[in-house]
């Protein structure tokens, strides 16, 4: 079977380097990984212990990031790899402050790219976060003796594993895994059918991260003297979507001000047109007059700020969901204890359900049904603040997450 698989990845390989001819970011990640091998023998030697933690893209990472600092805190002598295998992961956090030695892309899983890369270096310990597995690495791992566990595992029912043509992929990780750490129970239920026994039930590492977020708070410049006091709508990485909620939002609550932070920042020049003299862009507080704070709409044109931007608000609206692109961070906003709307075109977005089940979140099929119970929220405000509280309650009594995995890993 892994005759089978090394094809796969082979032809995964070629693929994608017919692709970065046409596509920038498949570009970089076909360029970047060409001195992944030489990035991390630069940086380590072969006495050198390292702590390993690969993540697919952003968002695992930042499920994996309170798992990666507490291993730091307690291993403070040993160094730090992160691996990712996409261009968004990559790009996002090695341009940023990080606690890592080295950042690069994982190389194409062929067994000898892998045994050259994973013998270029000690490994202590290496987890992958979610479900981003590569079978040889694994493998090599294994051989090595080296300590292997799965982060925030999210297993679900169309998942390979759960059809014929999955036993070799269980097999392989019932093998090479030592624990298996689910961020749900239903997750761990169904992983222990196919015979992944070696599972253990933590809870999401990512409401450990969001409730550092809120614990760790610092203002955000102009931000109070663009509310003035009034009640704040925030709209966390928008799609045109959302930016339609807005629109018929905006008309019928002159009273609220709204904070609009974009997906991507290429539409930024279109947003502010659409929106004409009611908004205004971040990047022109400081400088405007003092007029300029009186716009109803502040659009962020500047990336690295949302998070602590939902502590302003009174209700969220969080991007994505409208469409099949996927729902963002809805656990940034309610770690906040606001209520948060999404559209419920959503996947594999556990934590959505929970917050809808618990009373703290609503979901819609359209943006026209959004903009009404929104309009409807800002006028109730005891409907607005028991949503808010069931929010931070739900937050709060999530488990701590990393604690619980620390307890349970062994570092080589």
């Amino acid at each position: 079977m892994f005759f089978l698989y090394d094809i796969s990845i082979s032809l995964m390989a070629f693929g994608m380097k017919i692709a970065s001819l046409f596509n920038e970011k498949v570009k970089k990640g076909v360029v970047g990984r060409r001195d992944s091998l030489k990035n991390v023998q630069k940086t380590f030697t072969k006495d050198d212990k390292v702590i390993w933690m690969h993540a697919a893209s952003l968002g695992e990472y930042e499920q994996g990031l309170p798992v990666l600092e507490r291993l730091k805190i307690q291993y403070p002598d040993y160094k730090i790899l992160v691996s990712f295998f996409s261009p968004s992961g990559y790009e996002n956090v090695v341009k940023k402050k990080h606690i890592a030695d080295a950042i690069c892309y994982l190389p194409f899983d062929k067994k000898n790219t892998i045994q050259q890369f994973v013998n270029s270096f000690q490994t202590t310990i290496f987890f992958t976060v979610k479900y981003d597995f590569w079978y040889r690495l694994l493998e090599v791992l294994n051989q090595k003796n080296i300590p292997i566990y799965v982060v925030s595992a999210l297993f679900y029912e169309k998942q390979k594993f759960f059809t014929s043509g999955g036993r070799f992929f269980v097999g392989q990780l019932r093998k090479d895994v030592n624990v298996f750490f689910h961020q749900t129970e239903h997750s761990l239920k169904l992983a222990e059918s196919i015979g992944l026994t070696n599972s253990l039930y933590t809870g999401d590492t990512r409401y450990d991260r969001v409730k550092q977020n809120v614990k760790n708070f610092t203002e955000v410049p102009f931000i109070q003297s663009f509310i003035q006091n009034k009640p704040v709508l925030v709209v966390g990485s928008s799609w045109e979507a959302e930016e339609n909620l807005v629109e018929k939002f905006i008309n019928e609550n002159p009273g609220t001000k709204i904070i609009l932070a974009p997906h991507d920042l290429k539409r930024v020049p279109l947003i502010k047109q659409r929106f004409g003299d009611k908004a205004v862009l971040y990047s022109g507080l400081e400088s405007s007059q003092p007029s300029a704070l009186d716009h109803q709409l502040l659009i962020i044109d500047n990336i690295g700020m949302l998070s602590r931007l939902y502590h302003y608000a009174d209700v969220a609206v969080v991007g994505g969901g409208f469409h099949s692109s996927g729902l963002h961070n809805i656990l940034e906003a309610a770690a906040y204890a606001i209520p948060v709307v999404f559209g419920n075109q959503y996947k594999k977005n556990p934590e959505a359900d929970a917050l809808i089940e618990a009373g703290a979140a609503k979901s819609f099929s359209d943006e026209n049904a959004a903009a009404v119970f929104l309009h409807q929220l800002f006028r109730d405000e005891d409907k607005r603040k028991s949503m808010a509280s069931l929010a931070g309650k739900f937050i709060a009594d999530q488990p701590d997450a990393a604690a619980i995995i620390l307890n349970n890993i062994q570092v080589k």
